[in-house]
């Protein structure tokens, strides 16, 4: 029993980001050095990721009797994202404006960053660029930056080719599987490393942004943490419950992830095997393959809500007095502009830059403020972000009736 235990990975994980904490507390400049640790595990994941969603996306659309299908489960992924993400960014205005956690805060005693390059790259953001950006001039180097949603147009474009094509085309998808098959395998060799991947990135958190730099913005984080909490447990359970699911035995399936996102602050380690498991839960193939990579650029539930809560908090500190209407307009604005950043590195400052300048009433430097303790949020915002883009396949797959149950009975039971 002990030995069971031992060797199960949400165990391990669970262990490591303990004791990266402590370490990162008890030997801060030590655990700095290990930045290496962790973004060498994320590295390897996002190595297998771009391969791993062309084959599933392809080989999802080859398997398709009826093309038509295609466009349906499309439609209803991205109605399904804007509903929710815009929801997600109604509930962050509503709380944060409730409990006022900038309200009162020193300016000067907050510890600021540079946060110049974010402000840059904010202002380069805009729609136009964004709709370009998905169409790949080169398709190689997509793969090679690991460009999500230019991977998925393509393999999309290659599926529907490949489904024209007759039985040449079949004969490719045959291979394909076969490929991917290889892939998965090597995505369960990288997992043995989660738990050392999940220690050096929490121990290299803690030791270079420090617990004591929670305290001033404390309140922030907790306000923050509450409405993710209450989002997953209300808003994403009473959607499933809408289209029969329970949400605690989905997350009980999907702890292993969850886990490893907590301890990496990146959804992206865990998107592999959640394209994996969510076929083990029952949703089939060909919605799998497209509403999770698509989710992971349009329904960012978890960033949504920090980044209307971000923005208020901000105006709270500065002590600027937003109306109803300039906050209507804010959250018509951050629906733009998250979609506008999807997939940039250090997105949710670029989002975040690029709102508060188009409003012009909220200084663009406060985003400083929140450079100390953005790290310590990611985590949130990841874990709500792959949970919700876990709901959402189950929702597009109820209603395409493409959802097995008697796999979910198997998978729920651990069998």
């Amino acid at each position: 029993m002990l030995n069971r235990i031992v060797r199960n990975l949400t165990f391990q994980v669970l262990v490591a980001v303990s004791l990266g904490v402590v370490l990162g507390v008890v030997a801060p400049d030590f655990a700095k050095s290990l930045k290496p640790i962790g973004d060498t595990f994320i590295n390897l994941v996002k190595m297998v990721i771009t391969p791993i969603i062309f084959l599933t996306i392809v080989h999802g659309i080859a398997s398709m009797a009826d093309l038509s299908k295609l466009g349906r489960v499309g439609g209803k992924a991205l109605l399904y994202f804007e509903i929710v993400s815009t929801f997600a960014l109604g509930i962050g205005l509503v709380v944060v404006n409730l409990t006022k956690p900038g309200n009162g805060l020193d300016i000067s005693a907050l510890a600021k960053g540079d946060v110049s390059k974010y402000v840059a790259a904010g202002e380069q953001q805009s729609m136009l660029e964004f709709f370009l950006h998905i169409v790949p001039s080169n398709v190689v180097a997509a793969f090679a930056s690991g460009d999500l949603l230019p991977v998925v147009f393509f393999a999309v474009l290659f599926g529907v080719a490949l489904t024209a094509v007759g039985d040449a085309g079949r004969d490719i998808a045959d291979l394909l599987v076969r490929f991917q098959a290889v892939f998965f395998r090597i995505v369960a060799m990288v997992m043995v490393l989660a738990p050392v991947g999940a220690f050096g990135a929490m121990a290299y958190t803690v030791g270079a942004f420090g617990l004591k730099t929670l305290l001033p913005l404390g309140r922030l984080m907790l306000d923050v943490y509450v409405t993710m909490a209450l989002f997953i447990f209300l808003v994403l359970g009473t959607i499933c419950r809408l289209y029969g699911f329970r949400l605690l035995p989905f997350l009980r399936f999907i702890k292993e992830e969850i886990l490893l996102v907590l301890g990496t602050s990146s959804s992206e380690a865990a998107l592999p095997r959640m394209l994996e498991k969510l076929e083990r839960y029952g949703c089939a193939r060909p919605v799998v393959g497209l509403v999770i990579p698509t989710g992971y650029s349009f329904n960012l539930d978890g960033t949504s809500i920090y980044l209307s809560m971000a923005a208020i908090f901000i105006a709270q500190v500065y002590n600027v007095d937003l109306t109803v209407g300039q906050q209507i307009t804010l959250l018509g604005i951050l629906m733009l502009t998250s979609k506008g950043a999807a997939g940039v590195t250090g997105s949710g400052f670029i989002v975040l830059a690029s709102t508060l300048a188009a409003t012009r009433t909220v200084p663009v430097e406060g985003v400083a403020l929140l450079l100390g303790v953005d790290r310590f949020m990611s985590e949130a915002r990841a874990i709500t972000n792959l949970i919700g883009n876990g709901v959402a396949t189950l929702v597009v797959s109820r209603s395409e009736n493409a959802f097995d149950d008697e796999k979910r009975a198997l998978a729920e039971a651990g069998q």
